[in-house]
Order: structure tokens, then C-alpha cells, then sequence
């Protein structure tokens, strides 16, 4: 196993522990995990805010330090910072989200694409980008993609079974359970005051836990990841249901898990172990506020690392921050964009014979 990999290890690790953060209580640790996850999936309904801040971005390698458009391109990223505000429902399954981009630098520009899903369509609001001209008798108007022509469009390659709200919550609740099942709570999670925990006005929180990845415990992490959860989480992708889903084959799935199972484990320990050769955490942390029905109300995660490799010449600082805030759970929702009516939606092959005219 070659650094890279050991890398795409440690960024599965800490994508997952965003979510496994937001399943714990004073109750014991994995007891907690679980009563939490299952009422997870009972969040029929709810207000979201999301906020992603990358707040320092550098990639320097021998490609990168000669490519002026690679330079410009941290530059825009560099404390720019992306929104998701939006509604959601199971039934009827509904939901809509604004997406904010929000770009800094000597290029800075921001936009605002409102979208609905629902069981059988997605309509996606047509904005005004700049570099990506769009004719402008469409812009406000929505792109509406039908699932079940997808998959007809597709040769059967593209699962209306995607847009399934309510099946992915449900595969995400059998990961999370596979996930704390091999991770002692006790090294990783600690309670933080809720005073101390600095929560937005209107959270909901009677206990805040904070889940930490540090230099010290970054490769038992990485090794449990690979030798004990990641197998069970192949076992759950091969479900029917959810394999589908995901737009695999009974073969993709086998072959993936004949793949692992032929890791050579001596090559695997040794990238692990190199991982504190190369890689610092500066700081990953996440706070989670669980309100007093054992939901997830808020989280804050910061993450701050270096990767240095000296074979390579390739150095990687990336600093950021996100927040997600959850209310009005299980209760009746209100949608302002509503679904979007006939005549304010094109479909994917209008767009595309209108943005032909234009470019003729």
C-alpha cells in the first residue's frame, strides 16, 4: 500500500466520523450510538442549515508550483464558502435546497441554485454563472430531470431508486451502526460543557459530545477502519436494496471485496505507520449538541492538517469548518419554492439544443 492510499484512508475515516459524531448521548457510549441512529432514521421531517468555510487551502507539487491556473484556482478557494438552506419531508417525499457558492480572491462572484427532489424528478433552478454563458431566455427557469427516463435514456445504468430519500438514511443508520461497533467511545469522544460549546442562538442542546482525531490515535484509527469496518461496510453495499441504489453489480461489489481481502497487510501496516512521518493534524475536532429527543441538533467540525511527503515533493494544508443545524424535526413544513410548474421548467434536451443556437 502506497502513501496515497493510506491518505484516501484517513479522509474516509474522517468524512464518516462527521456522521458518527451526531450518535451519542450521557447514556453509555455504543448503547447511545444506537438508541441515537435509530431515531436518526425516525426524522421524518425536517429545517436544515449547512456552512462549509475552507478557510486555507495549499497544494504544492512539482505540477502545481509551474501551473498558474492551479495557483489561481486556491486562490478563489481560499475562505470561500459554501451554503445548503433547505426543507425536507418523507411523505410525500419532498424536499428543497438552496446551494450558495460563494468564491473569494481577484475572481470572486456568488450564486444562489435553488432545487427540488421529489420521489420521481429533480428540478434544478437555472442560474446566471459567470464564464458559463447560458441563453438567457432560460436562466430562472428549472432543469427538471425525470428519473424514470434517466433510466431509459441511460440503458437502464441510472436508478430512480437514487432519489431515495428515506433507502439512503436507512443505508447510512446500518453504516453508522458498523462504524462505532469496532471504535472504543471512551478514546475518541468526550463530553464538552453546553456552555462551553459556544452554540448558535435557538439550539436545542442538552449535551454536547466532541469526537477527536489526533497525531496519537490517527493509525488505530486508520487500522481498525480497514481491517474490521470496511469489510462490514462491503457486506451492506451488496444488499440488494442497496446495491442498486448505488448503481453497483453483484460482480463491482466482489470484485471490491476480493480486492481488499488481497491487500498485502504487510505493505498495508507500513504505509499506516508511515502515516506519522508525513502527516500532521493540526486539529480534527467535532461538537455535536444532541437535543432532549436524542437528536442531533447542531454540529461544528473543524479541520486543520498538513501532508508532507518528501518522495514526492507533494505538501497539502487544507483548513476548514462546518456546521450543520437541524429544527423543526418531525414537524409540518413549510416549502417556498414548492414544485416548480410546467411552464417554468425546461428539460435537459431543450437546454441543450438552446445553448447549441446560441453557441451557432
Amino acid at each position: 500500500m502506497n502513501k496515497k492510499w493510506a491518505i484516501l484512508i484517513l479522509t474516509l475515516i474522517l468524512s464518516m466520523t462527521v456522521a458518527l459524531a451526531g450518535c451519542t448521548s450521557k447514556k453509555d457510549p455504543k448503547e447511545a450510538m444506537k438508541n441515537a441512529t435509530a431515531n436518526a432514521v425516525k426524522m421524518d421531517s425536517y429545517e436544515i442549515k449547512s456552512k462549509v468555510v475552507i478557510k486555507d487551502l495549499q497544494i504544492a507539487t512539482p505540477q502545481t508550483e509551474s501551473n498558474p491556473a492551479a495557483s489561481q484556482m486556491m486562490s478563489m478557494l481560499k475562505d470561500a464558502d459554501l451554503t445548503v438552506d433547505g426543507v425536507y419531508q418523507t411523505e410525500p417525499m419532498q424536499s428543497e435546497f438552496t446551494l450558495g457558492i460563494n468564491l473569494k480572491g481577484d475572481m470572486s462572484m456568488s450564486f444562489n441554485i435553488p432545487m427540488v427532489i421529489t420521489k420521481e424528478k429533480l428540478y434544478v433552478k437555472i442560474p446566471q454563472v459567470p464564464f458559463f454563458p447560458v441563453p438567457e431566455n432560460l436562466v430562472g427557469k428549472y432543469l427538471v430531470m425525470d428519473a424514470k427516463e434517466l433510466a431509459q435514456q441511460e440503458g437502464g445504468k441510472f436508478n430512480p431508486g437514487s432519489l431515495d430519500t428515506k433507502k439512503a438514511q436507512q443505508l447510512s443508520n446500518e453504516l453508522l451502526n458498523v462504524l462505532y461497533e469496532d471504535y472504543d467511545a471512551q478514546k475518541y469522544f468526550k463530553d464538552v460543557n453546553v456552555k462551553d460549546a459556544k452554540l448558535p442562538d435557538g439550539v436545542d442542546a442538552k449535551q454536547v459530545v466532541q469526537f477527536n482525531i489526533t497525531n496519537d490515535n490517527v493509525k488505530e484509527a486508520a487500522e481498525t477502519f480497514v481491517n474490521k469496518v470496511l469489510p462490514k461496510m462491503m457486506d451492506i453495499f451488496a444488499k440488494d436494496e442497496y446495491r442498486d441504489m448505488i448503481g453497483a453489480t453483484k460482480e463491482d461489489i466482489e470484485k471490491a471485496k476480493k480486492d481488499l481481502n488481497s491487500t498485502n497487510k504487510e505493505e498495508l501496516n507500513k504505509g499506516l505507520n508511515d502515516l506519522k512521518n508525513y502527516l500532521k493534524i493540526n486539529q480534527f475536532s467535532v461538537n455535536t449538541a444532541i437535543d432532549k429527543k436524542e437528536f442531533p441538533s447542531y454540529q461544528n467540525a473543524v479541520i486543520n492538517v498538513e501532508m508532507n511527503d518528501p518522495e514526492t515533493k507533494e505538501n497539502v494544508k487544507l483548513s476548514m469548518e462546518l456546521t450543520n443545524q437541524y429544527s423543526k424535526v418531525n414537524e409540518k413544513q413549510t416549502f417556498k419554492i414548492g414544485i416548480p410548474k410546467e411552464d417554468e421548467t425546461v428539460t435537459m434536451e431543450q437546454l441543450q439544443q438552446e445553448a447549441g443556437n446560441a453557441a451557432n
